[in-house]
């Protein structure tokens, strides 16, 4: 008999390597305090100008978009008014794939 269960034991490392983590922290933490704040500063300043980019891209596909959809009314249009369908810009490639 096992004196501890897979669970009990897993557990038990868990909570050692946290314990172990924690103290090493601790020793290591006067090495580094005085490089916590521009850390964290640069961080931010590295956050805010990839949120600014992505905002930026964000934009320009939906300017994109926009610029589908009302190609896409304006076909559906034409093809209402005259009764056929326009010609499409991409031939169909369902066929030719097998």
């Amino acid at each position: 008999m096992a004196l501890f269960d897979d669970k009990e034991r897993n557990l038990l490392i868990g909570v050692g390597i946290g314990l172990a983590a924690a103290g090493l922290i601790r020793s290591a933490a006067p090495t580094f305090k005085g490089v916590g704040r521009p850390l964290a500063k640069a961080t931010i300043k590295s956050s805010i100008t990839l949120f600014d980019k992505g905002r930026e891209k964000l934009a320009q596909f939906g300017e994109v978009f926009e610029d589908l959809v009302a190609e896409a009314r304006a076909e559906l249009e034409e093809e209402a008014r005259t009764g056929r369908a326009a010609p499409e810009s991409a031939p169909d490639q369902s066929e030719s794939i097998q």
